[in-house]
């Protein structure tokens, strides 16, 4: 597929066919994201692909402890509440989210079902969890490369069929994940990636959100025009 289609088509995929995703798959898709680029090389990402019992244990701790505590305890500053035109982005692509689920934006327990399922990682047959080497948590440009990489991996992934999701929740309370996916002291946690085949018949993998011009993203200067 050209990448212009890749980019235009691919979708963030919450609903899921209980299928595995063969391991010989996902190292295709691994290889084609390990060709990003890096700040002077240094390639700081590292990933821990989790499936079956591990990736169940995973999710009922995750689960678990938000329920118990209701407060995240994540490796990584977190976001604060966003506020103005960002926050109006999140409910917009949330409305969408729910009228493709045919959730009512006043179903407070329809729509805590759905970010339990968030918690879950949507309910995904593989985690790929993104780290970034502990001796760079304070380096910008750490987070930016393992930004670039995962990009990478779910463009990889939708090109041969593999549906993925961008996840923060997945490490909502990154000690669960760290104990059951065995990850080193000196790797720092970021994110997950929920991947799997996507379920044809879950309506909320058709929602497109929706996305800024080039006139309100690019300032021009110099050019003749």
């Amino acid at each position: 597929m050209e990448f212009q289609q890749l980019a235009f088509e691919r979708r963030s995929i919450r609903g899921y066919l209980d299928k595995p995703v063969p391991r010989e798959l996902i190292d295709e898709i691994i290889e084609v994201a390990a060709q990003a680029p890096s700040s002077m090389n240094t390639q700081p990402w590292h990933v821990h692909v989790v499936t079956g019992d591990v990736l169940d244990q995973i999710r009922t701790g995750n689960t678990e402890q938000m329920i118990a505590t209701g407060k995240p305890n994540r490796e990584i500053r977190g976001h604060a509440r966003y506020d103005g035109v960002h926050r109006e982005r999140q409910k917009a692509v949330a409305a969408q989210l729910f009228e493709a689920a045919g959730i009512d934006w006043d179903d407070k327990p329809r729509r805590m079902d759905w970010t339990m399922r968030g918690f879950r990682q949507f309910d995904a047959p593989v985690s790929v969890i993104g780290c970034i080497d502990r001796d760079l948590e304070d380096t910008t440009e750490a987070y930016f490369d393992l930004g670039q990489f995962v990009y990478g991996m779910v463009l990889a992934a939708w090109d041969r069929g593999v549906g993925c999701v961008i996840n923060g929740q997945g490490i909502l309370q990154s000690p669960v994940v760290r104990e059951h996916a065995q990850i080193p002291d000196d790797q720092l946690i970021v994110i997950t990636v929920a991947m799997g085949f996507p379920d044809d018949t879950f309506a909320a993998n058709d929602v497109v959100s929706h996305r800024r011009g080039v006139a309100e993203i690019a300032t021009y200067r110099g050019f003749d025009d």
